[in-house]
């Protein structure tokens, strides 16, 4: 049964025509939610588990339309926009972001749209554990019927011909990964009307007031990096301690590695901490002032801005700056800044943020944080197409 909601917003009211009930999709997925405080898979870590299932109340869910076109309304009769599922959407998930695939999944459910994923190749395949999980508890009504008929979900190498498939199907193909994994599958065959959305290559960074830096800010900058280190890009990779000086960036990192142990508990794979000492040792080669965290679980890094990087997973690497030489440090392809500032919405960071290419300016612990305004573009919105209704 397909659904119409209405919705007030700066571009008048906006009908969204679903498939089904959009009630009834919500009511499948407060089952599953209320499953996962019973179970949770192997593997996944219980931080991860427990970020989905908050990601699942109802109040976040309904966010997207609100976000996207506005209050929620009555029996509107103004003129405004229709807006419909675009069709087909292909997704190309990446290999180190693990919670990507089941966070897109939520989210193209609500929109109506068939999907397909192409999980990492060379990862944990997490989206299809997920979505097993969810299509044993989502029993009967929307969320069951959706699942059945309009998701599939993949594994497969880059080479493989299904890619072509993806792309010459897909009204709308979204990649999540390097600049060159974009470009590749822009260039496959597809239709001339279907959209094309990348996330690419991107880096992050914390920004840090010296008067914030409690264990608490400190506990919350190593959860957000160790997830996934330099690899992810929502990950800091370099935290900048803002109008300060060397000897304060040195006792902040000694007060990392002493309370890191406490924070990422248990020792490291070999291997890991393998990698943590050839980085030790690459770092001081290159001129940065490191130490190890206990067991190699970790390298905490001083630097500034001019000294080199180099290949390193888990090295979180310090720099004092005042603000314009932050600005101006800032990488060309900076996502995320996560704050531990005073006052993030006070005039002057406004007037600063205006002056780069930042797409996020969030509190240090919700960098990771999943929304649909992502990248700069709301592609949540971009999932529908528009039919300009007038009386």
């Amino acid at each position: 049964m397909s659904s119409v909601s209405a919705y007030s917003g700066s571009q008048g009211t906006v009908r969204v025509v679903l498939p089904f009930d959009l009630a009834d999709l919500l009511a499948g997925w407060r089952l599953v939610q209320a499953a996962m405080l019973n179970e949770v898979p192997a593997e996944f870590t219980r931080d991860e588990w427990a970020y989905l299932a908050a990601f699942l109340s109802e109040t976040n869910l309904r966010l997207p339309f609100a976000r996207s076109f506005g209050a929620a309304a009555g029996a509107a009769v103004e003129n405004g926009l229709l807006a419909r599922p675009r069709g087909r959407v292909a997704l190309w998930l990446p290999n180190n972001v693990s919670l990507l695939g089941p966070l897109m999944l939520i989210v193209v459910s609500l929109t109506g749209n068939r999907l397909r994923m192409k999980a990492g190749s060379r990862s944990e395949d997490l989206t299809g554990i997920f979505l097993d999980f969810v299509r044993r508890h989502a029993r009967d009504g929307a969320l069951a019927a959706y699942l059945a008929d309009s998701v599939r979900h993949e594994v497969f190498s880059a080479d493989d011909p299904r890619n072509l498939e993806m792309a010459a199907e897909g009204a709308v193909r979204i990649v999540f990964g390097s600049d060159a994994a974009a470009a590749a599958i822009d260039a496959l065959p597809h239709p001339a009307d279907s959209l094309s959305v990348a996330f690419v290559d991107r880096r992050s960074e914390a920004w840090l007031e010296p008067e914030r830096c409690d264990d608490a800010t400190l506990r919350d900058l190593i959860k957000v990096f160790a997830i996934y280190g330099l690899a992810g890009c929502t990950s800091p990779a370099r935290a900048v301690l803002l109008d300060s000086d060397r000897r304060a960036a040195l006792d902040l990192r000694d007060r990392l590695v002493d309370l890191w142990p406490s924070v990422i508990r248990g020792r490291p794979e070999m291997n890991l901490a393998s990698d943590n000492l050839c980085a030790l040792q690459l770092a001081r080669m290159a001129g940065w002032d490191a130490r190890l965290v206990a067991d190699g679980r970790a390298v905490v890094s001083v630097g500034d801005h001019s000294l080199p990087t180099y290949p390193a997973l888990l090295e979180l690497r310090l720099v004092p700056a005042s603000r314009a030489q932050a600005r101006e440090g800032l990488p060309d392809n900076i996502q995320t800044i996560g704050h531990a500032l005073r006052d993030a919405s006070a005039p002057e960071w406004l007037d600063l943020l205006a002056k780069t290419n930042v797409v996020r300016f969030v509190p240090l612990g919700a960098m990771h944080h999943f929304e649909t305004v992502w990248d700069g573009r709301d592609f949540f919105a971009e999932l529908f197409t528009y039919t300009r209704v007038t009386q």
